[in-house]
C-alpha cells in the first residue's frame, strides 16, 4: 500500500520509530517541506540532527533520533490560523499549555507556532509534535 502522503508518512514514521525506541530513522522520498519540518524538530529539541542524502533519485533524510518525541503528525485537513488563533489549536491538538509545538507554514516559510506568534503572522496549521 503505498499513500500518496509522503509529507504524512515522514511524520507517522517518525512518530513509529520513537515509540519503538530506535535511534535513527530514514524518511523518505524528501522534500522541502519535510527538511524544513525536521529544522524546527531540530531548533525545538526534538531530534539531535538530520542529514540529506542525495540518493540520484528524490532524495532521502537520515534523522538522529534522541528519545523526545512523544508523537508527532501531520495536520489535515490544514486550517488557517491568525497570530491570535494559535490557543484554539494548541487545545485541540497538544496535551497541555506551552507543552509541545504546532508546525505552521507561513508566508515567511515554516515555523514554530511560538515563531509566527512572536513574528505577529498566522498561517496554516500543517503537524505538531510534543
Amino acid at each position: 500500500m503505498t499513500s500518496s502522503d509522503p509529507f504524512s508518512n515522514a511524520l507517522s514514521g517518525l512518530d513509529n520509530a520513537e515509540s519503538v525506541g530506535h535511534l535513527t530513522h530514514t524518511v523518505s522520498p524528501a522534500s522541502n517541506q519535510i527538511g524544513s519540518v525536521l529544522e524546527v524538530f531540530y531548533d525545538r529539541g526534538y531530534i539531535d540532527g538530520f542529514e540529506f542524502v542525495d540518493d540520484g533519485k528524490s532524495g532521502r533524510f537520515e534523522i538522529e533520533l534522541r528519545g523526545a518525541i512523544n508523537r508527532c503528525g501531520a495536520v489535515k485537513p490544514r486550517y488557517s490560523a491568525g497570530s491570535d488563533e494559535f490557543e484554539k489549536w494548541e487545545k485541540r491538538f497538544l496535551p497541555a499549555r506551552d507543552y509541545g509545538t504546532l508546525i505552521v507554514t507561513t508566508s515567511h516559510g515554516i515555523m514554530s507556532h511560538y515563531e509566527a506568534r512572536e513574528q505577529g503572522i498566522g498561517g496554516q496549521v500543517i503537524a505538531y509534535v510534543y
